[in-house]
């Protein structure tokens, strides 16, 4: 008996073990047969490259690329219970205000876009938070309907895009320019639209975006070995300025404030190293934000600089002067008749602000005389004068570094055989010029004859901090070096004892020429002027080209009164900054915007 139920024991026990492994054997076949999903054994990263920056030539960056992010939920995962946890929490990490959270949770059900614009920093700060919430299971696992598979979303930290920064406010603009936002597979990139953002696209904009692929490791990252595959990131390059923000910001300020004072539409500035066109300050009274554009603002979106075309008026009369002397037509001591300060050409009478009898040359630049340069215009042929102003730059683009440029006009050579042309161009009308070309033009005088091309862009830097210099530009001999350094000595005269006495700084040579013309509205020539004031300011060791126009100055018609006062306060910052060290220093400087020292008879000429 007891061996009976030793046997019946066994039996079971050995039934029991056969059923396990019967059953485990059956789960294994199941698991063999049944298809699922298993974990990759590869992994994938991408990350986009950047749009380069703009520097100054002091270092600082004026427009930078940043990153932007967007935050993404699900709202069926979130756990009602902890749904206030998360809100404050994703509140203090991006700074989003609670109530604004809440309304975008409390709206449609599913998927929730909180933020499409959380800068880098944030957006790693939220990618930590993210962990955190999954871990406190603020998150709930569902099961997918469709699939049948439990799973769980948490709050996704996205890259969306990027966005152009400006940490200066306005400065620079309009040179800088402008950006506009375009999407591609629903990434939000900067393209430019104006000024250096325009005009250097191709060298800013990202190269080639980072991607690594291969094993991944238990944690998901991509194992670097020889399954692997690696593309770098390649960034755009930063395109540096030949202009330091700190001269930068003090021109403006001080433009802002003559363009109140004189009651102007606008002031503006060029300063260019007469040596090599570099342009040390490129400044405008009338700027904008580039990040909030308004409709106010549309006005001052061109670089009037080179976009704003305008009959230059007396600072013409030195370059006809200079084509004449170059071309041994005109001695600067020959004797002209003034007529009186009134002169008749056909049908055209040609005055003078003030009468002379007669007067030298060279005390036709000096003094200004419009009687006296239309006649000296008439030794020249109709050929000569147009081939001069062409010589000097006038109707061809001014610089390389900016676009939709406005390169203006001057009258075809068949028109310059016509007197009245020929008289009228002579001191600078019936011919259109912007800022630039004129600070070109001038340049040949303080450059011993070689007309010099501006630029406002020095070099490329790569990621590797590699400089790629901009090679300078070819600068042409238009002129003799006699002729220049004679029509120099001319500038320096016309501003000891002519129009520009205004722009006199001791221990410095300064030369230049003072311009007001009238503006042409509706075809007719209203009481409104451009005035400009182009010339040179040099120490022993720098010479600089510098013009200013002034748009509808109410203050006063004269650039006497407008245009030079802005020159010597530009050379007075210049000398504060270095830029410029006069031989004997002054007593004072002139940088406020006291104006009220008595008008000389010269001051009131153009």
């Amino acid at each position: 008996m007891n061996n009976q139920s030793k046997s019946k024991k066994i039996f079971l026990l050995f039934s029991l073990l056969v059923l396990g492994f019967l059953i485990f054997l059956s789960v294994m076949l199941i698991m063999t047969l049944k298809s699922r999903e298993l974990p990759s054994l590869y992994a994938k990263k991408t990350s986009k490259a950047s749009r380069g920056a703009i520097i100054s030539a002091d270092g600082f960056h004026i427009a930078t690329t940043q990153k932007l992010y967007k935050a993404v939920i699900n709202t069926h995962y979130l756990d009602p219970q902890k749904k206030r946890l998360f809100i404050e929490l994703f509140s203090i990490y991006s700074g989003i205000d609670t109530k604004e959270i809440e309304k975008k949770l409390s709206g449609e059900k599913g998927v929730v876009i909180l933020s499409y614009n959380i800068p880098q920093k944030e957006a790693q700060y939220l990618k930590q938070l993210s962990y955190e919430l999954t871990r406190l299971k603020v998150f709930m696992e569902l099961k997918n309907a469709s699939t049948g598979k439990i799973a769980v979303q948490g709050l996704n930290i996205i890259e969306s895009g990027e966005g152009r920064e400006y940490p200066y406010g306005d400065l620079l603009t309009p040179i800088i320019g402008y950006p506009h936002k375009a999407e591609e597979s629903g990434y939000t990139y900067i393209k430019g639209v104006k000024g250096v953002e325009k005009r250097f696209e191709s060298e800013l904009q990202a190269k080639q975006d980072e991607l690594s692929q291969g094993p991944r490791d238990v944690n998901g990252y991509v194992i670097l070995n020889r399954e692997s595959f690696t593309k770098q990131e390649i960034n755009g390059l930063n395109v540096k300025l030949t202009i330091p923000v700190a001269l930068q910001i003090k021109i403006e300020r001080m433009l802002d404030g003559m363009k109140e004072y004189l009651g102007a539409k606008q002031v503006m500035i060029v300063i260019m190293d007469s040596t090599n066109g570099k342009v040390l300050s490129m400044a405008s009274s009338n700027r904008f934000l580039p990040k909030s554009i308004q409709t106010e603002d549309y006005p001052s979106l061109n670089s009037d600089m080179i976009e704003y075309s305008f009959e230059p008026g007396s600072v013409i009369k030195t370059v006809t002067f200079a084509i004449l002397l170059d071309r041994g037509l005109v001695n600067p001591f020959d004797m002209v008749n003034g007529h009186n300060g009134k002169y008749q050409i056909g049908k055209k009478v040609i005055t003078d602000e003030h009468k002379f009898a007669r007067l030298s040359a060279e005390e036709i630049i000096i003094h200004s005389s419009n009687v006296g340069i239309a006649q000296l215009a008439q030794k020249l042929s109709g050929s000569e004068f147009n081939q001069g102003l062409s010589d000097f730059g006038f109707a061809q683009l001014s610089t390389p570094d900016l676009v939709y440029e406005k390169v203006g006009s001057i009258p075809h050579p068949q028109q310059l055989e016509n007197e009245i042309y020929k008289a009228t161009c002579s001191y600078g009308y019936g011919m259109r010029a912007n800022l630039m070309q004129l600070i070109k033009a001038y340049s040949t005088f303080n450059n011993n004859g070689r007309i010099v091309t501006p630029r406002i862009v020095s070099s490329f830097i790569d990621r590797q901090k590699k400089e790629i210099i901009v090679p300078p530009e070819e600068q042409p001999q238009i002129i003799s070096q006699v002729t220049a350094q004679r029509v120099k000595d001319i500038l320096i005269k016309t501003v000891n004892e002519g129009t520009g006495v205004k722009a006199i700084t001791k221990g410095l040579q300064i030369g230049g020429k003072t311009g007001t013309a009238h503006i042409v509205e509706a075809g007719q020539y209203v009481s409104k002027y451009n005035t400009a004031f182009i010339g040179f300011a040099n120490d022993k060791e720098h010479k600089y080209t510098i013009g200013v126009s002034v748009t509808k100055p109410t203050r006063s018609q004269f650039a006497a009164q407008t245009s030079v006062p802005v020159f010597k306060k530009a050379v007075d910052l210049m000398v504060e900054d270095g830029y410029l060290k006069p031989d004997i220093v002054e007593e004072s400087g002139s940088t406020d915007l006291n104006l009220s020292q008595d008008d000389s008879v010269a001051d009131l000429r153009d």
